[in-house]
């Protein structure tokens, strides 16, 4: 029922907005029509957004690690141009297995996952259960790894559901998107300060009901319990970047969680909040370079 009540976001009618178009194709790997960002040379590096974002997240940054890296940034299955699948497809394991047939289909083995909030959850997935990613570094942004307290799963996973269930849910919210007022209410609640584009392409993707009900889905179907008590097992070199302002995911989660990693960094990007990367994409860029240099100046 969800296909013909809500499309995909339509490719021709966006692309003009779209930053980075030029470097868009897509792939049919795992069931799923994925929208798929490619763009420089080197090392393969796997950049993955979080709930709600898109490709689009990576604006910024991806010219700049391209510099050095393979950069492959998709949009999720039912974010933007992506495809939804079906099944598990929105749930974290689902969305990880997508992930790993989209990287066969392109026969990429990523030398880096760097994943922003829920994006980062999927990554550490990744790493725990394919045993091709076992030599991988892990680059968590503002990582959504650990329960945010005050946000009991018992409350937030039935309430996402039933929204996702209502047909009229995604059409209303994606209706509300579409007032600015609300939007930038929506956004000062993260922590972060982003610029005009920025602010107009999270209304472009939340003005559109497709997206938004993947969106609440995803939310129904998201379970970090499993993963939140196998961190410790990550043997991974990893990277945490935190923005300290970051009111969406606390920073102290990053911390704990940094702390049951037995390879683990953390970096705090002082003043930045959920989505430092966007706010700062050369500092960003800066602590990935630092961290993976000896990945990329290996293989130049």
């Amino acid at each position: 029922m969800y296909k013909r009540f809500y499309p995909t976001m339509d490719w021709a009618e966006h692309r003009h907005a779209w930053p980075h178009s030029a470097q868009s194709h897509f792939v049919n790997a795992g069931g799923v029509r994925w929208h798929v960002q490619r763009m420089g040379q080197g090392p393969a590096l796997l950049l993955l957004h979080g709930t709600g974002s898109g490709s689009f997240s990576w604006r910024g940054l991806m010219p700049l690690l391209s510099q050095h890296f393979q950069v492959i940034a998709p949009d999720l299955p039912g974010h933007a141009f992506t495809s939804r699948g079906s099944g598990d497809s929105l749930s974290l394991h689902g969305m990880a297995e997508g992930l790993r047939a989209l990287l066969l289909q392109m026969d990429i083995t990523p030398t880096v996952i760097a994943g922003h909030s829920a994006g980062a959850a999927i990554a550490a997935h990744m790493v725990l259960h394919q045993g091709a990613l076992s030599q991988t570094h892990l680059i968590g942004m503002n990582p959504a790894w650990l329960p945010i307290p005050g946000l009991p799963s018992w409350i937030f996973g039935p309430t996402a559901k039933l929204a996702a269930l209502n047909p009229l849910s995604a059409w209303a919210t994606a209706k509300l998107a579409n007032r600015p007022a609300l939007l930038a209410k929506s956004m000062a609640q993260t922590g972060s300060q982003l610029d005009e584009e920025g602010m107009a392409l999270y209304r472009r993707v939340f003005g559109h009901p497709g997206h938004v009900h993947s969106v609440l889905a995803m939310m129904a179907a998201w379970k970090l319990q499993a993963l939140s008590t196998a961190l410790h097992r990550i043997a991974n070199p990893v990277s945490i970047l935190v923005g300290s302002a970051d009111k969406t995911v606390p920073p102290q989660l990053a911390q704990e969680a940094c702390s049951l990693m037995p390879h683990a960094k953390l970096h705090l990007q002082h003043h930045l909040g959920h989505l430092a990367h966007e706010e700062d994409p050369q500092g960003t860029a800066a602590l990935i370079f630092k961290d993976c240099g000896r990945a990329w100046a290996q293989n130049p």
